[in-house]
């Protein structure tokens, strides 16, 4: 872990550069990671499959008003008090933009958590790769990997990282195209202003794309957990903000935190979007359980809504 020290004695660039140097030699361990994390997702999903025209039978449903009585299957509905429609698996093969934000503030990691959240980033992107991948879509990296249908997608997607890195550094430009009707998923912590933000996701859904936010977050960046007096680091710009008494600020900070949170969330209903929300102290598997169904459409009982995060910068340990 890099520590407060280290990072004041270098100027942010050279630390980002060797925090991202760190990273890539980490990716075979971090792609290692995540296929047991997709493995143990899979077991408890049936992948991306949703009703729609193809020849693969899916799921028997009950019938809705509205259906065509053409739908029901009468053999079925024979012994039952309720008469049921057979739906058939949606075959057509769907783009996902997956984008991986590895700007300087997700280096960070604190005392609280194993991981810091620019490597749970890549872990929780290359698991959805693989089960993207295995569902037969298209998985692609704005700017760095075209999306294609390919069982090795969280394979590409490691090399698309280890050469492209630096083109990692904060959210996906306007200029990067994404096709129409397809999805984006961003990993990120989101901790530009709220403006830039709401005009980033404009731009982006400007496009004709559907986008799904994971905010991942140090539990230090929620709770403030500092005492005494601490020298809070900006990781983006190098300012800093000395604190005689870190606990006196909790109150503000939470009120900013709340604030910040609840701007965010307007932004993204405002596209249309949906964010969540994953700590890093908790299982990778938890945030890809909620991510997954929710893009195959059953996420009712998952879903894990909410954006949380305020200033002043998050400190490295003190």
């Amino acid at each position: 872990m890099t520590t407060a020290s280290e990072l004041l004695s270098r100027p942010s660039a050279l630390a980002l550069e060797g925090a991202s140097q760190d990273l890539v030699a980490k990716l075979p361990a971090l792609l290692m990671e995540a296929r047991r994390v997709a493995i143990t997702v899979a077991q408890g999903t049936h992948g991306r499959r949703r009703a729609g025209p193809g020849e693969t039978f899916w799921q028997y449903r009950t019938f809705e008003a509205g259906d065509p009585s053409a739908l029901i299957d009468w053999r079925r509905s024979a012994g039952s008090s309720h008469l049921y429609v057979r739906e058939r698996e949606w075959e057509a093969a769907h783009t996902v933009w997956i984008w991986i934000d590895l700007s300087a503030s997700m280096m960070f990691r604190s005392h609280l958590a194993s991981q810091s959240k620019a490597e749970r980033a890549v872990v929780l992107a290359l698991a959805l790769a693989t089960l993207l991948s295995e569902a037969g879509e298209r998985v692609g990296i704005p700017g760095l990997m075209e999306p294609k249908t390919r069982r090795n997608a969280a394979t590409a997607m490691v090399e698309a990282i280890a050469r492209g890195i630096g083109a990692l550094d904060g959210l996906p430009e306007g200029g990067r195209r994404v096709s129409r009707h397809s999805e984006i998923v961003i990993f990120s912590d989101f901790l530009e202003p709220e403006a830039s933000l709401a005009a980033r996701f404009a731009l982006l859904a400007r496009q004709g794309s559907r986008g799904h936010l994971m905010r991942i977050l140090d539990p230090a960046e929620e709770s403030l957990p500092y005492q005494g007096r601490v020298d809070f680091v900006d990781a983006e710009n190098g300012e800093h903000y000395v604190a005689e008494r870190a606990e006196s600020l909790r109150d503000d900070y939470g009120a900013r935190l709340a604030a910040h949170k609840a701007a965010l969330a307007q932004h993204a209903r405002a596209v249309g979007w949906s964010p969540f929300l994953h700590h890093t102290d908790r299982a990778a598997t938890e945030a890809l359980l909620a991510l997954h169904m929710h893009l195959s459409g059953l996420e009712k009982a998952y879903r894990a809504t909410g954006f949380v995060k305020g200033q002043p910068p998050a400190g490295n340990d003190p």
